[in-house]
């Protein structure tokens, strides 16, 4: 018998759904409805299935969960609806796979939650940074008391003049879609390190700042093509043509960012372990580091995903470097050593793969449990108490409610 499974938000990210649905998956699951406020990409997306599926206006979400009789409903919206679409679809009796983040503020997230308690139903968050095989052995070390307990934490994450700039073309450059960089990308981040210490989050001191990108940024004097997406046929299909307006391909320093691109936090844990972060924007390389120091010595990450971004390069194109990472132990009282990690470079690190056999019903990897909606609030949390920070000036408590 197959689950059944409806999608709503068709755009880019909406198909790494239905191919694994009607792919990799398609022996014990379903994609039976599409939904969106846009009729263009609803047709586009049809067309690509192997077999159409039935379309809705996205207005008419909890009229297809009925009559399509769903299991299980996909949210791939812009951040800020993913509220509505995430209530409506437990209150029908559905469970939910969601985009991260799972929402963009404190009552929208008290709303989901709330929705959970009383339905029963089940919200997971697409966290795959949890599925990447070398953060899974990361976690294995810190569990197996490698290092001891946990005093603290340094977590550095890059995005390139590539990566970087896609996130001040599109709707994210406008907080209230998104939440900033701090929710929408650093979510993934603070979720690793919420499940690496198996800790809550209780306090959040954040500085952050618009430096490089927006109509003052110190970048604005690099060639504007130098920025540009690029041309993909294959993505540009589902937003030409489009009745809504919606630009793909915003100019960076064009005025109406309101996201940072420099962001520091420091943040402590319950039990007392400290970590400090920071996320830069618009980096020459793409990737991070992270450091644990604990009573026993300190375990080091490093994640090379490309070491330059060629000057001609645009859209998804990087430099020519494959890709490297590095684990590192370095004991107490004796010679450092390294420890062997798979790496893949392919869809983050191997994790998307890994994700959706579990979340569409082949079972977690050994040592990973899918992100339930506790953890996407608790990851929320630091994001949502990161821009408060940044905003008063003070350091601010997290209530964990």
């Amino acid at each position: 018998m197959h689950t059944r499974y409806a999608i709503v938000g068709t755009g880019s990210r909406a198909e790494m759904f239905t191919r694994a649905l009607t792919g990799p998956h398609r022996d014990t699951c379903a994609l039976v409805a599409l939904a969106d406020p846009e009729p263009h990409r609803l047709a586009v997306h049809n067309a690509r299935l192997p077999a159409p599926v039935p379309t809705y206006p996205a207005t008419e979400f909890r009229r297809m969960l009925h009559e399509e009789k769903v299991d299980v409903a996909i949210v791939t919206t812009v951040d800020r609806v993913h509220d509505e679409y995430i209530v409506a679809a437990l209150e029908s009796g559905c469970d939910v796979l969601t985009e991260k983040p799972m929402t963009v503020d404190a009552q929208r997230c008290a709303r989901i939650l709330d929705a959970v308690r009383r339905t029963g139903r089940r919200v997971r968050v697409t966290f795959n940074y949890r599925y990447n095989p070398l953060h899974e052995t990361f976690k294995r070390l810190i569990a197996s008391g490698e290092i001891g307990e946990v005093g603290s934490v340094h977590f550095e994450w890059l995005l390139d003049v590539r990566h970087g700039a896609d996130y001040f073309r599109r709707w994210h450059r406008d907080k209230a879609n998104s939440g900033g960089l701090l929710v929408h990308k650093s979510g993934h981040h603070f979720d690793l390190v919420n499940w690496w210490l198996d800790d809550e989050p209780a306090e959040v001191y954040a500085q952050g700042r618009l430096f490089f990108y927006g109509e003052a940024g110190a970048g604005a004097g690099a060639p504007r093509d130098r920025f540009a997406l690029g041309s993909d046929p294959h993505r540009d299909e589902l937003y030409t043509g489009t009745s809504d307006g919606y630009q793909r391909d915003q100019d960076v320093f064009a005025p109406g960012v309101t996201i940072e691109d420099d962001l520091a936090v420091l943040v402590r844990y319950a039990r007392g372990a400290t970590m400090t972060y920071h996320l830069t924007a618009y980096a020459p390389w793409e990737g991070y580091r992270v450091m644990f120091n604990g009573s026993k010595g300190r375990l080091e990450l490093e994640v090379v995903e490309s070491d330059h971004v060629a000057a001609g390069a645009t859209g998804l194109i990087k430099g020519d470097e494959p890709g490297r990472a590095t684990l590192r132990v370095h004991p107490h009282w004796s010679e450092p050593r390294e420890i062997p990690i798979p790496y893949e470079r392919e869809g983050h690190g191997g994790g998307d793969a890994r994700m959706l056999a579990d979340l569409l019903g082949a079972g977690p990897p050994s040592g990973v449990a899918a992100a339930e909606a506790e953890d996407g609030a608790r990851a929320l949390r630091i994001g949502l108490a990161a821009n408060e920070s940044i905003a008063l000036g003070l350091p601010v408590r997290i209530r964990n409610d």
